[in-house]
């Protein structure tokens, strides 16, 4: 992965005036910058000059984002994935949710301000930075967590949370997806003394969601009877 000051970034869009802007704007702030009219130059662009980052627009005239990011997650390997910001005119949570479950990195909607969408791009690349052997995060959709740093993020926004929080957090996102009972999320995040005291966890799970779920779409859920999930929503 390139620094932010040589990332190599694909802008995709049909409307001529939105690359030109998006491309000096990030050209301006030192990055090397390829554009893009259609689904099918998208792919084509990726193959010929390995972004490290794409801006994707989803409403594009053949192939729309969703499809693109779709095709470009089945063609990579292990260790060789583009980051993707979705920009649009589509704000929906189900639009949001369907990024996410593509492997997006944020999600910008039209109209925007390309200075914060430059912010965007850089927060990515920053996170994505160094990636590699020895390097400990977790990340599920747009949340992820540095077990380093103990950094969290979620829509490229750091979240400060308590010691008890990231805890309870780093183990929901550990078993991401999975239905995890209540006796369980206990004995792990605090310990068996703490065995049978829901509200303890109930307590940490609405302080989560206030910090966490701040953000569309919401990823924390209960599981009536049994638990919580960290999963997007179905």
């Amino acid at each position: 992965m390139n620094t932010t000051t040589d990332a190599r970034i694909l802008v995709v869009d049909d409307e001529d005036h939105i690359t030109e802007l998006v491309a000096m704007g990030l050209g301006f702030n030192g990055f090397a910058v390829e554009r893009a009219g259609s689904g099918r130059a998208a792919l084509d662009a990726v193959a010929k000059h390995r972004p490290d980052l794409i801006v994707l627009d989803v409403m594009l005239p053949d192939l729309d984002g969703f499809e693109v990011a779709r095709r470009l997650r089945q063609a990579e390997g292990a260790g060789t994935r583009v980051r993707v910001i979705f920009l649009t005119a589509r704000d929906t949570t189900a639009d949001k949710v369907e990024g996410l479950r593509l492997g997006s990195d944020d999600y910008v909607t039209k109209p925007f301000s390309i200075e914060e969408l430059i912010e965007r791009v850089k927060a990515v690349l920053r996170r994505s930075a160094g990636a590699g052997p020895g390097e400990r995060k977790l990340s599920f959709a747009d949340l992820e967590l540095d077990e380093d740093t103990r950094d969290v993020w979620r829509a490229g926004q750091l979240i400060e949370l308590t010691p008890t929080e990231y805890k309870l957090l780093r183990y929901l996102l550990a078993n991401a997806r999975r239905v995890l009972t209540r006796d369980q999320i206990l004995e792990h995040v605090w310990d068996y003394t703490f065995a049978g005291n829901a509200s303890v966890l109930e307590t940490y799970i609405s302080y989560l969601r206030h910090k966490v779920d701040a953000f569309d779409p919401p990823l924390i859920h209960t599981i009536r009877g049994v638990g919580y999930s960290l999963r997007l929503p179905r």
